[in-house]
């Protein structure tokens, strides 16, 4: 392990500017244009794994964006370790907020990072984080220390939801098996308190539409007597809770598992300050479900937002139009025992019921995910607990967290394998937002870690 360590910091310098190359392509999964730069994206990742010391690596064709796949098995009786990660990034929308290009990373100091933090789409989520894989394996391979076979599945939809990594997975299942899934694409509290994700929030993602007169009108001469749709889906999304920012969507608890009063202890002892939360988001207070902490808000309860509304005039100067149409995109934080199908049914059913006869609605369900909870109890958590205590000197949190990886469910029908969370951003960071970072303290603390895991996994196998 001394000569891994040695190595990784030999070779450090040479790696940040290699993920820099992978930074640098725009690889958008939710964006048709970007079909040239997201083949471009997974066969930079199919080259870096075999220069990394694959035996293999291929780019494998999907209904959607492409998968890599790569793999070095060095015992077929050994464990073996399935790594997860994602080429794709979200949109870079709004580049005016940016302070550096989306695609042309740069290191700058922060406060949260003295050190230096990566600027740029995708730094991390989830290249860099996918790429401290890549690294880790390299130096072990190097140093002729791989106790365990790896296998790595890069795929490029999880930004849209991975409609085509499901049916890979069931017809590829002899080449994924494996004894457990590692990913990185969560975060850890704070550089100084290491944590473990062991849940996730499950998704439930619509578009609606809300469709008046048959063409834009004058709203001198008609506004007043024909339904504005922007106005109406403003008073019907303002429905969608009430005063104590409760969801009024009949049914929608319905499959709810409450905390229990020694869960929600549990989950309040990890550090939070939340002075220091509304400094760095530049609130005055939060806003949430009456009777709830922020974390546990963020955790283990569902939550309801509007991701995007638009229609009518939005450019500079004036247009006194009443529009046709109104837009808006609405995703649904569900918690464990809640499905993304049904929630979607239920928000539809509601949506039209408290719709006036004066517009038409239409309702897409876009996308989803199941809610995750992984146990602490195995080895392959112990693993990643040993892992991190090693390299952080202090031994991590088990914490809930309210993003979703939809695709970690579907892992365990599919492949019948359990996944490990293990991720080493800050929940600052910015993802998908203006500026998205990733501190140098934390891809390489990234680095060194991963090789401890599969160290502690192979010893407790």
């Amino acid at each position: 392990m001394k000569n891994i360590q040695k190595y990784l910091e030999d070779n450090k310098d040479r790696f940040l500017n290699e993920l820099f190359e992978w930074l640098r392509i725009p690889s958008v999964s939710s964006n048709p244009d970007s079909k040239d730069d997201m083949y471009k994206a997974a066969n930079w990742a199919k080259d870096a794994l075999l220069k990394a010391g694959a035996d293999r690596a291929t780019v494998y064709e999907t209904e959607g964006h492409p998968v890599v796949y790569g793999e070095k098995i060095v015992d077929p009786n050994k464990p073996t370790v399935l790594v997860y990660g994602h080429y794709d990034v979200q949109p870079a929308d709004p580049l005016d907020l940016w302070d550096s290009e989306p695609f042309e990373p740069v290191v700058r100091k922060t406060d949260l990072h003295p050190d230096g933090a990566i600027f740029g789409r995708g730094s991390c989520d989830d290249k860099g984080q996918a790429f401290m894989h890549f690294k880790a394996f390299e130096a072990m391979v190097a140093n002729g220390f791989l106790p365990v076979n790896i296998k790595f599945m890069i795929e490029g939809e999880e930004e849209i939801g991975s409609p085509s990594l499901g049916k890979f997975c069931e017809d590829n299942k002899a080449m994924l098996a494996n004894d457990v899934i590692l990913v990185s694409d969560t975060s850890v509290i704070a550089n100084d308190v290491p944590s473990i994700t062991t849940g996730l929030r499950g998704l439930s993602y619509v578009e609606v539409e809300v469709v008046g007169a048959n063409r834009d009108l004058h709203s001198g001469t008609y506004g007043g007597a024909v339904a504005n749709p922007i106005n109406i889906l403003s008073e019907m999304i303002s429905k969608l809770m009430d005063e104590n920012r409760h969801i009024t969507i009949p049914g929608f608890y319905e499959d709810v598992v409450e905390a229990t009063a020694e869960e929600r202890v549990l989950i309040n002892e990890a550090p939070f300050n939340l002075d220091d939360y509304k400094k760095e988001l530049d609130i005055d207070d939060v806003c949430g479900e009456k009777g709830y902490t922020t974390d546990e808000r963020t955790g283990i309860r569902p939550s309801c937002d509007v991701n995007g509304i638009w229609g009518g005039f939005t450019g500079k100067g004036t247009k006194t139009v009443l529009p046709s149409k109104a837009y808006a995109k609405i995703s649904m934080r569900l918690v464990a025992n809640q499905k993304p199908k049904k929630i979607a049914k239920l928000f539809e059913e509601y949506f039209k019921s408290i719709a006036p006869d004066c517009v038409r609605i239409k309702v897409d369900y876009l996308h989803g995910g199941l809610p995750v909870m992984t146990p602490i109890d195995t080895p392959e958590y112990r693993a990643a607990e040993n892992a991190m205590e090693t390299t952080y000197g202090k031994k991590p949190i088990p914490t809930m967290e309210g993003g979703s990886i939809p695709i970690i469910a579907l892992f365990e029908q599919i492949l019948g394998s359990k996944s490990v969370l293990m991720g080493f951003g800050l929940n600052s960071d910015a993802i998908h937002s203006p500026n998205e970072h990733y501190g140098l303290f934390n891809f390489y603390k990234g680095i060194e870690t991963i090789p401890y895991y599969f160290k502690y996994y192979s010893e407790m196998k």
